[in-house]
Parts: C-alpha cells; structure tokens; sequence
C-alpha cells in the first residue's frame, strides 16, 4: 500500500513573472484555491496522510499556507464566518513536510531530495502545478495498478499526434485499452517518429528503485537531472507501467491555460455559473459586435 506522497514545487515560475517574483506559482489561487491545495487534496482523497513537499527559496508562503494561523482563526471564528472549517481543515489533511531543494536542478534533482523520507518504500508523485479534475483520483487510480503489478506507475493522457513533441510520450505493449507495459520513454519526439500519442501527464507512482537509476543518469536537457531520463534508466530493470487515467488535466504552468483552468472552475461552482456564464456571453457578443 502506498502510503507516501512527494509534491515537487520549487521551480521558479518565471513563466508567471512579475506575479511570482515574490509568490511561489504553486500559490497562485484557482478562484480562491491555491493550485498546491488541490494537489494536496487529491493526495489525502487518495488515502495518502503522509506528503513531503519539495520546495525551494521563495517558497515559504506553501508552508504558511498549511500551518496553524491563529489570529486570523480566531478573527473569523467571532464573526461566524463560514470558511472558519475550511481554514482549520487546512492544518490537519495530512502530515505534512518540507525540505528545500538548494538549486534548480531539474525534477529528479527534487524527488532524489526525498530519499531519506521514503526510504526503502514504493511512492506517489505529484507535480505541485498540475491539477487534474476526477471522479476517483488519479494518485488512486495509479495506486490501484501499481497494487496489482507492485512496479512503477506513470499517468497518461491521449494527445494531439501533431503536438506530440511537446510532451514526454510513452511507447509499450498494450494490455487493455487504458493500461500499457512500457519499453519505450522518449522525451518531445519528432511527430514522425513517436511511438505513441499518450504523454506522461504529471502523476507516478515510483518504486525505490528510482533512485539507483537517478543515479546513474547523467545531466539532460537544460542540464538538469530530468526524470523521464532516469525512468528510461530504470526500465532496463524493472518493468514500469502507464495508466491512461480518467479524468481531465489542467496544466496550470502557462498564463493561457491557467485562465482556461479559472474560467472552467468557476463555471462547475454554483454560486458563480450563471453569471460567469451571463458575462461571457455578454463579452463574446461585445467583441463580434467591434470586431
């Protein structure tokens, strides 16, 4: 069972600048959530209660964020305002640790900075600004699997053929219509020459094996230590599996969808619909009318 989760959030953010110069972009708030707060939850929904966050310099608002605050508890417990349960909560969805990532060095530079915490055990990994919209899960979606093969487990999503290298893209042997045996991982390939149109989509489950591999991988793009070059490492040991999950991905690492992602939130939250709905109409009927 797994029973660990690692959130790695220590990029710069820059493609969110000025706006995270002095804010992590993991704080950067979907409506009134911060996007790491839905990453946290979906870890809990997925009966994780352990979670190592990775963070780096800048980021000390993530810790204050799911810390104690008792002023502001106190204020808002004597007017009765209804999101006193929702800032309690915050505390005690799970157990939650920090340790710095000293320098940008890529994503495997951060998950080998959770080592020591998870030990000799199999784990869950969540990007920090990746939010994925789901009946079940998709941490537990992976979990599932990873019960049934106790290898490692990475979420998939069916691209566009022709967007292809923009993306990690995972080739294999198909042993039904959403699960995959892996034997290839190849990072942005050429359209012609991808094996397949199903891109690693921000969520694994990593046997320790991970961290052999890890280190064995030579720095790769950007010189960073990345980690679909250690999973491409660890396939020559172990077998690895990908899930093509059930559920919708927002990718909230650039400006335009980061807006797509707010637009589509509020408009699943009743209390905004209608008249996010109305306006939009009324915005898209302005612009025909000057256009």
């Amino acid at each position: 069972m797994i029973k660990k989760a690692v959130i790695p959030a220590a990029g710069l953010g820059t493609r969110f600048l000025p706006a995270t110069k002095a804010s992590p972009k993991e704080m950067l708030p979907i409506i009134d959530t911060p996007t790491i707060q839905y990453v946290v939850q979906e870890a809990v929904d997925s009966g994780i209660e352990d979670i190592l966050i990775i963070s780096g310099r800048g980021k000390r608002a993530i810790e204050d964020h799911f810390d104690r605050n008792f002023e502001l508890e106190q204020r808002i417990k004597e007017k009765e305002d209804e999101t006193y349960n929702e800032i309690m909560n915050l505390s005690s969805l799970a157990n939650i640790y920090f340790i710095r990532q000293k320098e940008i060095n890529g994503l495997g530079d951060a998950i080998m900075y959770a080592r020591q915490h998870t030990g000799n055990e199999p784990f869950a990994v969540l990007l920090g600004d990746t939010i994925v919209d789901s009946v079940i899960p998709v941490t537990q979606q992976l979990m599932d699997i990873y019960e049934q093969y106790k290898s490692t487990v990475i979420a998939v999503e069916e691209v566009p053929r022709d967007k292809v290298s923009r993306y990690g893209i995972v080739g294999g042997e198909e042993l039904s219509d959403k699960l995959m045996r892996l034997n290839q991982l190849i990072e942005k390939p050429a359209v012609e020459t991808s094996p397949s149109n199903l891109a690693i989509a921000g969520r694994y489950i990593l046997t320790p094996g991970i961290y052999k591999a890890l280190e064995k991988t030579p720095k790769g793009k950007g010189n960073e230590l990345q980690l679909t070059d250690a999973l491409i490492e660890l396939l020559k040991t172990e077998s690895i599996y990908s899930k093509t999950f059930e559920g919708k991905r927002y990718d909230i690492g650039n400006k335009l969808d980061f807006i797509k992602t707010t637009i589509e939130f509020a408009l699943k939250r009743k209390e905004f619909s209608s008249d996010v709905l109305a306006f939009m109409k009324e915005i898209i009927r302005d612009y025909e009318k000057a256009n």
